[in-house]
């Protein structure tokens, strides 16, 4: 099975209950850092080490390291910051070497982080390294016009993570992917990121590698997202009714990806294939515009950054496709690569384009997306009316 990025998976969570109990007797003393829920997403995947090797939020010299390198300072690669704002302290009880409660909004603890550097940021140099903007509309920016200039970094001990009301059955940390696949007898696994439905191209996509892999894994982030992205509960409807009618269910797997979204384009979706490789998996589908938004990246950007690795240090391998579509006269799915014919011929909607006809109360063609989604989109857009 591939390593985990950095030659081990860590797992941050105490597993003895009395250690367990003494951390959290011991958080109730402390002073309080609340987490946003970005920030708790985070801490998550921190703890269940699906963001091996990290162990606990970046310190000022991980941060720099990943916003000029693109790498940790051992030489690592890593491309996004992981990092924990600190919103408030008028008691001034949170300084370099002292300890800390983590907590949500709710004031749940979950975790102890001693606290090894507390430093200052120059947002706007984030924005433009990690970004590539510092547009205002960009939501990436917006999460950091929101939060302060004041970080803490520090390894953490966490006694718990959240706690889901939704979608368990479908949640599997690092650790559980790892023996599922094995138990399968799986050696090579294609992850695939996504935060929206899944229409034809994305299906098409897919199946072209699961004529080269063992099996698939459906990994639909649902951290915090876009206020006008649909919502999670819509999409894992969509999910298992793809699944339960068109694949191979024998040989594709849907779980959870409980990150939040950066829409940080290019860097992001080297972030996303560095984790998926902790869960497990061999390879990785990258798309058109992976991981972006509005008109801020190139539209094979997130191909174009893999270069700037070596295979080896990467280590999983990338998937490339090209923006897929319905050819007419192919009478077929394509893509660029395989079809001869011209745009003409191509059957292409927009987000904009679909969302408008779900608004009326149309179906998007079967050319598009699967009727059993187009359904399930329709009846959200009505109970969105009423």
């Amino acid at each position: 099975m591939i390593r985990p990025h950095g030659g081990k998976l860590v797992n941050l969570l105490v597993e003895d209950e009395k250690e367990k109990e003494k951390l959290r007797k011991e958080a109730g003393t402390l002073p309080r850092v609340l987490l946003n829920s970005r920030e708790m997403a985070d801490l998550e995947m921190l703890s269940t080490g699906a963001m091996s090797p990290l162990e606990g939020f970046m310190t000022g010299e991980d941060y720099m390291s990943v916003l000029d390198r693109k790498r940790l300072p051992s030489g690592l690669p890593w491309s996004i910051p992981v990092t924990l704002s600190l919103k408030e302290d008028p008691a001034g009880r949170v300084g370099e070497g002292s300890e800390v409660a983590l907590a949500d909004a709710e004031e749940n603890l979950y975790a102890i982080m001693t606290v090894e550097e507390k430093y200052k940021v120059d947002r706007e140099k984030e924005a433009e390294k990690v970004l590539l903007t510092t547009d205002p509309a960009h939501p990436g920016v917006q999460y950091l016009k929101f939060v302060t200039d004041t970080y803490l970094g520090g390894k953490i001990r966490a006694f718990d993570w959240p706690r889901h009301k939704d979608f368990n059955r479908h949640r599997l940390d690092p650790k559980e992917t790892r023996v599922l696949f094995k138990t399968k007898g799986w050696n090579t696994i294609a992850a695939f990121q996504t935060r929206n439905p899944i229409h034809r191209a994305h299906e098409y996509i897919q199946k072209c590698t699961l004529e080269i892999v063992d099996a698939l894994l459906i990994h639909p982030l649902m951290g915090e997202t876009k206020s006008d992205d649909i919502q999670a509960e819509v999409r894992m409807q969509c999910y298992e009714a793809l699944l339960k009618n068109y694949y191979p269910n024998q040989r594709v797997v849907l779980s959870i990806f409980p990150a939040a979204m950066r829409y940080a384009g290019p860097r992001e979706a080297i972030f996303h294939a560095i984790v998926r490789k902790n869960y497990g998996c061999t390879h990785f589908i990258v798309g058109r515009d992976h991981a972006g938004v509005g008109n801020y990246y190139g539209t094979y950007d997130a191909h174009y950054i893999f270069r700037e690795y070596e295979k080896e240090e990467i280590d999983i391998t990338p998937l490339f496709f090209d923006h897929a579509f319905f050819c007419r006269k192919c009478e077929a799915m394509a893509t660029t690569k395989t079809c001869p014919h011209t745009k003409t011929d191509h059957v292409t909607f927009s987000g904009t384009m679909v969302r408008e006809m779900l608004a009326r109360g149309e179906v998007p063609p079967s050319e598009f997306t699967r009727k059993e989604v187009a359904e399930i989109l329709i009846q959200n857009t009505r109970k969105e009316k009423k």
